[in-house]
């Protein structure tokens, strides 16, 4: 019986105070993980160092490490089993790359500064804020309303 060989975009959020600034350490730590199970690094990189919406493991702020690998479905669980156990990484998060999309992915997490993080558009000043459009207001908190507006209109 043949196993197919996938693709995975992997996005690992990584414990800033173990980083201090140098990510080798970690970055071979991940790498014996894949390299244990056979996985393929095609890329592997930083992404970005940001603040979490919410503490993850007492951290208020992560560094974002995303790497593209090649390995059988199969050994993926073996690999998130070893990624728990690893003290250094506080989330991770696997996605199977559909086979048309790989070359287009790969290429782009090659640049310096992925066009996703280019095209983010973030307000400037940090805070929420509520916008109205064309279908009216919106309600923020889930389906029964009773949410709060920040378009300080009453």
């Amino acid at each position: 019986m043949a196993v197919n060989v996938n693709v995975y975009e992997c996005m690992f959020l990584l414990d800033t105070n173990k980083v201090a600034g140098n990510t080798t350490e970690l970055s071979n730590q991940i790498h014996a993980i894949l390299e244990k199970h056979k996985a393929e690094v095609l890329i592997s990189r930083p992404w970005d160092d940001r603040k979490l919406a919410y503490t993850v493991k007492g951290q208020k702020k992560a560094l974002y490490y995303l790497l593209y690998i090649k390995m059988e479905g199969p050994s993926l669980v073996e690999v998130e089993k070893d990624c728990l156990l690893n003290e250094n990484i506080l989330r991770f998060l696997f996605l199977k790359i559909d086979p048309k999309l790989v070359d287009v992915m790969v290429s782009l997490a090659r640049e310096d500064r992925p066009v996703a993080l280019q095209t983010v558009q973030q307000d400037p000043t940090g805070e929420d804020y509520f916008q109205e459009d064309d279908r009216g207001p919106r309600r923020s908190g889930g389906g029964g309303g009773g949410g709060r507006r920040y378009d300080n209109k009453d």
